[in-house]
């Protein structure tokens, strides 16, 4: 754009750099363009109560402007008690003249004088609209790209600490990490890199909101599922999960395939994978369970390390017997123990304690 003249060729190349740089389709580049030089049109030589249409030519790089009416007729006008507008209407007959197989709620296109230049003000009209819709589509692009990665794990940069959030640079655009989904806890440096759960993408008035976590159940599976290929291939599957976040984690898997140990697979070899997914947790202690079809049997696993005698279900509860020495085990640090493996398993869990005869105490009693 100049002052006093808008050439299409130097705002085509100026346009589309910045498009390229923002990540923006070449058709929607021209889409914008096109609403952008409709715009100047207006502006510079246009009516203001008309609409105006303008196309580029792809290959030519020419630009045709036209005036667009609505075809109407005047019964469907009374029908839908609305008044014959000449600026924005065309009537059947006349549209016919323009379009043969013109119909009702056709949009004619009435061509116009060829127009290369444009003043100051009209090429100014021109930019701003152009920038707007450069910035809408940016906009819905990211949109459309983050919503479709909801649920996954993705890399940023922490870019600033407020009082209820963390703002995180994810390289096109920025996401907000909720204090309520932090980990308790866990420290967040300006310019480290970390990984997070992207748990809910909307669009807002001021462009997509991108909400992360890193305390959701989810993102723990998640990350052994970038450690696991077992997992990524649906050989492994991850069954259920339950966590206490920045503190301990039980996550409950099978195999498909009977030669594939499901738990082996998540620990990893020397515990390499368990290893990764822990440091990316800061420590995070991480139980793998092997799941069972049976409830007793799937229970006793959830409730490792301790030892179980026996589970009896009765309607949604489940009685665990254990020996007196494992009952703080069965428990764990402030009940967390229990509390995951009935979150784990869906059973509300009570935990009794028996005695265990000794095998000399056996003896002596038969």
């Amino acid at each position: 754009m100049t002052e006093k003249v808008l050439d299409l060729k130097t705002l085509s190349s100026a346009t589309f750099l910045i498009a390229e740089e923002r990540g923006i389709p070449k058709e929607r580049v021209y889409e914008a363009m096109e609403k952008a030089l409709a715009a100047a049109y207006k502006k510079e030589y246009g009516d203001k109560k008309k609409r105006y249409k303008a196309k580029i030519d792809r290959k030519a790089g020419t630009v045709s402007f036209f005036e667009t009416k609505i075809v109407v007729d005047k019964e469907t006008l009374e029908k839908e008690e609305k008044k014959y507008n000449p600026f924005h209407h065309v009537l059947l007959e006349e549209a016919k003249r323009i379009k043969e197989d013109a119909k009702v709620g056709d949009e004619i296109e009435i061509p116009l004088e060829s127009v290369e230049k444009f003043g100051r003000i009209a090429a100014q009209t021109a930019k701003q609209v152009l920038l707007q819709k450069l910035k809408e589509i940016e906009r819905e692009t990211i949109y459309n790209e983050f919503k479709k990665r909801e649920e996954e794990i993705i890399s940023g940069t922490i870019q600033k600490k407020e009082k209820d959030r963390v703002v995180v640079d994810l390289g096109k655009t920025s996401a907000i990490l909720p204090k309520e989904e932090e980990i308790k806890g866990e420290f967040y440096k300006i310019g480290q890199r970390m990984r997070f759960y992207i748990l809910k993408v909307s669009q807002t008035p001021k462009g997509p909101e991108i909400i992360l976590s890193r305390k959701y159940p989810k993102f723990v599976s998640k990350l052994f599922e970038l450690e696991v290929p077992e997992i990524a291939s649906g050989v492994v599957k991850v069954r259920a999960i339950a966590r206490i976040p920045g503190v301990r984690t039980k996550i409950a898997v099978s195999s498909e395939d009977e030669r594939v140990d499901p738990v082996g697979s998540l620990i990893g070899q020397r515990g390499i994978r368990i290893n990764a997914v822990m440091q990316e947790l800061g420590r995070e202690k991480i139980d793998v369970i092997l799941w069972s079809e049976k409830p007793e049997e799937f229970i006793k696993n959830a409730l490792s390390p301790a030892k179980v005698l026996k589970v009896e279900l009765q309607d949604s509860k489940a009685i665990v017997e254990v020996s007196k020495d494992q009952y703080f085990l069965v428990i764990g640090k402030d009940g967390e123990n229990v509390k995951l493996a009935s979150d784990l398993t869906g059973w509300r869990i009570e935990v009794k304690k028996v005695k265990v005869l000794h095998e000399k105490e056996k003896e002596t009693r038969t």
